[in-house]
């Protein structure tokens, strides 16, 4: 048999390589806990405690507004959103319709002054100062004050 003479140069590296290792580790939760921290906008829910509370009053309401039937499609094109609300049997809904553009990310409003341009049509100027996702926060009141409560994401470009 032969015996082999032990050479403590040839595995120095070893350890080398597990301190490395964890540097590389540590090096990128570092650079993704700085990327968490700089990227959140600290845009949270407002009172959620009560609002989680009142929450079957929300229910209550989204029942209300499916009970009315109304229909609303939302555009946004060349600078312009425009706004087409109908009920269940197709008939346009005329009314006073107010509303905002909500940039979700940030929580910038553009506010929106509509003109009703046809029955149960509406348009309004609507410039974002950003490209990207908004939301159209939008309010509709008929004659006879039965509210729609519009929520549709938009695209500006």
């Amino acid at each position: 048999m032969t015996a082999r003479s032990f050479d403590p140069a040839r595995g120095r590296w070893i350890p080398w390589v597990f301190v490395g290792m964890m540097l590389l580790v540590i090096g990128v939760n570092a650079v993704l806990i700085t990327s968490a921290v700089r990227s959140f906008t600290g845009t949270t829910t407002g009172h959620a405690y009560d609002r989680g509370r009142a929450y079957n009053h929300i229910i209550a309401e989204a029942d209300r507004q499916a009970a009315l039937g109304w229909g609303a499609r939302v555009t946004l094109a060349e600078g312009t959103l425009s706004v087409a609300v109908a009920d269940r049997a197709g008939a346009p809904v005329e009314g006073w319709l107010t509303g905002l553009l909500l940039r979700p990310l940030d929580g910038r409003t553009v506010p929106l002054d509509f003109t009703e341009v046809a029955p149960g049509r509406w348009s309004a100027l609507a410039l974002p100062p950003a490209a990207g996702q908004w939301e159209a926060r939008l309010t509709l009141l008929d004659a006879a004050g039965q509210r729609l409560d519009i929520r549709q994401r938009v695209i500006a470009p």
